[in-house]
């Protein structure tokens, strides 16, 4: 089944996909042009080179203010000029340090050997110069300006993501928050009522009293699910609680409202201390997923639910015969509105994620799954300190 995370989890591979094919082309087109300032510039020395064995063979008596003027021209360029024997002659826009300036020309000049950034003068006389160039700071900056302007867009992309992901929660809090007080408001009315009537038959003759019973139970049972209505977005504060007694009674809620196709097996740990936990809450979690196995096994098979004592905490593991999770749908399964059945809002499993991590402090998720063969699901708490 398709939901509503799975078209915009598609959106957001295709604007991903989008975001890297624009990050290519800016790469890919300053590349291009770094390619294009690197071959001028190579160009630049070649002319540079000339105009220095011009300058080195020329006859005394010659006009060699141009040859001056195309050599004194270069403002950027990094230029290390050696002769034969590997001496250094000159050099322009470097900068030398005070101490060792000639084996630090020299070892720059053998780094840019290696980047093939020589031009070699001819001088005719059977001897040689060498002169060695660097790339401009303007070409270097330019070849590192794309990826500084990409780190920059990504930060401010991850940033807006935030600020909307943050604005969006807040949104979905005050949603939550006010369906839930607005359900625990409206259930009030009628519970009001059917207790009055609950009253009114109690005074009356001829009234079974086992069906009174049941009665009232049912309206104590719309009490505790407006109560846990009324804690959504209140903060209630969990209390010590003996963790396997608490699973015990909502179980033993839960058995007598089940098909006896569905086997329920519990296997307590030794939990030596109570656990922080909101009774009522926690018994919507439990009952919760009880429910959901009992759904992914389409009303038969096996549930187990194990607890354990794990470092200074708890957890709790329930486990199915269902038809199993795929992987990929691990997290998306706590999302509001995924569900697999014709009818419902698919809203337990947010419920269920959203008390135990919010008002327990605790953690929820799928543990392990395989389709057609069942689903564990783990939650851990904390204990209570000093208690």
């Amino acid at each position: 089944m398709h939901t509503i995370y799975d078209s915009r989890g598609r959106w957001k591979i295709g604007f991903l996909i989008i975001a890297l094919i624009i990050a290519i082309s800016s790469i890919v087109i300053s590349n291009r042009f770094v390619s294009v300032l690197a071959e001028e510039e190579r160009n630049k020395m070649e002319i540079w080179a000339e105009a220095t064995r011009e300058l080195s063979v020329g006859l005394a008596g010659e006009d060699q203010t141009l040859i001056l003027s195309v050599i004194q021209g270069n403002k950027t360029i990094p230029v290390i000029v050696l002769d034969d024997s590997s001496k250094v002659l000159w050099n322009v826009n470097v900068n030398v340090p005070s101490k060792n300036a000639d084996d630090f020309l020299q070892k720059k000049a053998a780094r840019l050997k290696l980047a093939n950034k020589v031009i070699d003068i001819d001088l005719g006389d059977g001897s040689h110069q060498y002169l060695y160039y660097d790339d401009s700071v303007i070409l270097k900056q330019l070849a590192y300006y794309p990826y500084i302007l990409l780190f920059i867009i990504s930060l401010f992309i991850l940033l807006a993501y935030w600020v909307l992901n943050s604005t969006k929660r807040a949104e979905q809090n005050q949603v939550w928050v006010g369906l839930s007080k607005e359900t625990a408001h409206q259930l009030g009315t009628p519970i009001s009522s059917l207790m009055a009537w609950i009253e009114l038959l109690r005074a009356s003759d001829g009234v079974d009293p086992s069906l009174l019973f049941d009665m009232e139970k049912d309206v104590q049972r719309l009490l505790t699910i407006t109560d846990r209505f009324s804690k959504i977005g209140s903060h209630p504060k969990p209390l010590p609680s003996d963790l396997n007694m608490e699973i015990d009674q909502s179980v033993a809620y839960m058995r007598k409202r089940i098909s006896n196709k569905v086997v329920v097996t519990c296997h307590y740990g030794d939990i030596d201390q109570p656990v922080l936990l909101s009774s009522s809450l926690f018994a919507w979690v439990i009952e919760n997923l009880i429910k959901n196995a009992i759904d992914a096994m389409d009303g038969q098979g096996h549930i187990t639910i194990s607890t354990y004592s794990v470092n200074s905490g708890v957890a709790i593991e329930i486990k199915d015969t269902g038809r199993g999770i795929p992987r990929y749908k691990y997290k998306t399964i706590f999302n509001p509105g995924y569900t697999t059945k014709k009818r419902g809002w698919g809203l337990g499993l947010t419920l269920v994620k959203r008390i135990i991590e919010e008002y327990h402090g605790g953690k929820i998720y799928v543990k392990e799954s395989s389709v057609n063969a069942g689903t564990t699901f783990r939650i851990e708490l904390r204990k209570a300190e000093g208690v």
